[in-house]
């Protein structure tokens, strides 16, 4: 991945371009402001670094890698609660990337439990098959992924 690339993308209907900040209302005790918040994309993987591959499972994904594109550098958020739960895996997946402050997910499946708790979250969700957290990384950074616009498996799908 290139450092210092800058970002031509949309995400949650705005446009930021040049930096990695995205200007949008936070609110504060009920008083809305504009603040800046930075942008954190998690990816569902089973791996611990950039070159682990896309898990096509968002639920049941051993952890998320959630990316900083403002500081070009990442952490690994565990999701193994998840990983043999009889239901609600999808839901507490999400609770789980909401709590790292990510503002989009990449991730090869989502079903609609999931893609639902994300959507009220505002967290934007985009889908990819196959390929390395890396490589969804640059095709996000890039343009190249689009956003979902509803879930693409019905749940319990594996």
């Amino acid at each position: 991945m290139q450092k210092g690339k800058a970002i031509n993308v949309f995400l949650m209907g705005k446009d930021f371009r040049q930096s990695a900040y995205w200007p949008f209302p936070i609110t504060r005790n009920g008083h809305f402001f504009e603040g800046v918040i930075r942008v954190k994309i998690a990816v569902s993987c089973a791996g611990n670094d950039l070159g682990s591959k896309v898990d096509q499972r968002f639920g049941r994904a051993p952890q998320f890698i959630v990316y900083d594109l403002d500081l070009d550098s990442y952490q690994v958020a565990a999701n193994k609660q998840n990983l043999q739960a009889d239901q609600g895996a999808g839901i507490q997946s999400a609770k789980t990337v909401a709590d790292t402050g990510a503002r989009a997910v990449i991730t090869g499946n989502m079903g609609p439990k999931a893609y639902q708790t994300l959507n009220a979250a505002q967290i934007q969700v985009y889908l990819v098959k196959g390929g390395t957290v890396e490589e969804a990384l640059e095709a996000f950074r890039e343009g190249r992924l689009s956003p979902a616009s509803a879930a693409n498996v019905e749940g319990h799908w594996i």
